[in-house]
């Protein structure tokens, strides 16, 4: 299972893992959810891995288009709001944007912000941000809304997209970052399910 050869999602029970915290949407525009929810056919990317058993990455339209330009994705240099109330433990946009497609990537994250969750204590993780677009340092402290960054394709990406996923383990001293423990992520004033599948159209609801 840990070698993604033999697809199954990683033993995790969305029903009897706590905490889930519910979020809100980190970002303005139409969004497709390109892998998300709890079950294989919509998440094939994520859940076989323990820390993102129950993660997202997030696109806009037009998106895999095959474009070996970032400027012709939809959500390249999109705003992304922080989506909780917490305290920056990371923050980092010193690494390239990458070419879509492209293997040449530093490191599997990019450039990223840290979030630790003030309700529960664990952590919101998102990457592939932008290279120096990131609006916060560590020691920050975020409320839901407040702008942390912008979309790129930094890190292991294939193509611009924002991931975002909730765990339990500071990312900051884990040396083997994959074998954190994902916990499930739901999300608030969205049209739709609190947890969207890989496919779906999400739209923050017009309060």
């Amino acid at each position: 299972m840990t070698m993604n050869i033999i697809q199954l999602p990683y033993p995790n029970d969305i029903d009897r893992v706590d905490p889930a915290v519910t979020v809100y949407w980190p970002l303005a525009e139409e969004t497709v959810v390109g892998f998300g929810g709890d079950k294989l056919e919509h998440n094939q990317k994520h859940v076989t891995w323990a820390s993102e058993r129950w993660a997202y990455d997030l696109v806009m339209e037009p998106y895999d288009i095959g474009s070996m330009r970032n400027e012709d994705y939809g959500i390249w240099n999109k705003e992304v709001f922080s989506p909780v109330r917490g305290k920056v433990i990371g923050a980092y946009d010193g690494e390239a944007d990458v070419e879509p497609n492209s293997e040449e990537f530093t490191s599997m994250a990019g450039n990223y912000v840290y979030i630790r969750i003030e309700e529960t204590g664990t952590y919101l993780l998102l990457v592939h941000l932008k290279k120096d677009s990131v609006m916060v340092e560590a020691g920050d402290y975020v409320q839901p809304g407040d702008v942390i960054g912008r979309v790129g394709n930094s890190g292991s990406t294939s193509e611009p997209h924002l991931h975002i996923h909730h765990q339990r383990q500071d990312p900051t001293k884990m040396l083997y970052p994959t074998l954190a423990e994902g916990l499930p992520l739901f999300f608030e004033e969205i049209n739709g399910e609190a947890m969207p599948n890989g496919g779906d159209v999400v739209k923050r609801v017009e309060e």
